[in-house]
């Protein structure tokens, strides 16, 4: 079995910058750091994570780095393997299908519930997250794309009336994130991707929750098509 590749101090390291001193508790910094580069791709699926260089990069003790990483272990964002340490999770097809599987119940469940239950005031609220996301679309920045469709759930869950679904979806996101980030690498499944969100934001203005369900989990299957497909070539 081919051992996954070793890098000390990837080429982009200078991307992620030394945690502050204020602010944010450290193992907080650290860990949004470390969960940042992975799922942006600035540390590769199958990397090895050298502790005392991800130490020296972000200027942190090593106790700081390893609760940060037990943190990003839990999300499965890495996995520890004996006598090698920490490595960038890689993640299989079958993977990826379960991820979204799981993801579109849980969130064409929240677009149902909102459209059942949310209020006036938080449906006028997801309309206006959707025009911002509408402008994030239009800057063609994934970064953008993503944080404002993180406020559009953000939205969407509030007003589902579900206490649970956030939480059920939390230990999910930062697989979530990463993989968002791989559909909307697609300027095809961009412009598809809005009116999908569009579909599902009509049915819930027409108070149909029958209707936001649906179009919720086809906007997750859809996206799941891209993900999987960008799998494929190195699947083979």
């Amino acid at each position: 079995m081919k051992n996954p590749p070793t890098v000390s101090r990837p080429a982009n390291a200078a991307n992620i910058k030394r945690v502050a001193t204020v602010a944010a508790p450290v193992r907080s910094q650290v860990i949004e750091m470390l969960r940042t580069a992975i799922t942006s791709g600035q540390f590769s699926p199958g990397q090895r994570l050298v502790e005392k260089d991800l130490c020296d990069m972000m200027g942190v003790s090593r106790p700081s780095l390893r609760e940060a990483l037990r943190q990003v272990e839990s999300e499965g964002l890495i996995v520890t393997i004996p006598n090698r340490g920490p490595i960038v999770s890689q993640l299989s097809p079958r993977d990826v299908a379960s991820i979204y599987e799981v993801r579109g119940a849980l969130e064409a469940l929240a677009a149902e519930r909102f459209a059942a239950v949310a209020s006036d005031e938080q449906v006028a609220r997801l309309d206006v997250a959707v025009t911002e996301l509408e402008a994030a679309y239009k800057t063609g920045d994934i970064e953008k794309i993503v944080v404002a469709k993180r406020a559009f759930y953000d939205v969407m869950l509030e007003g589902s009336g579900n206490s649970i679904l956030p939480a059920l979806l939390r230990t999910m996101n930062a697989r979530i994130t990463q993989l968002r980030r791989v559909s909307l690498s697609s300027p095809e499944r961009a412009v598809n991707s809005l009116q999908e969100i569009r579909a599902v934001l009509n049915a819930i203005k027409q108070r149909d929750p029958e209707a936001a369900f649906k179009a919720s989990l086809h906007h997750i299957k859809e996206a799941s098509k891209v993900a999987l497909a960008s799998l494929e070539p190195s699947s083979r």
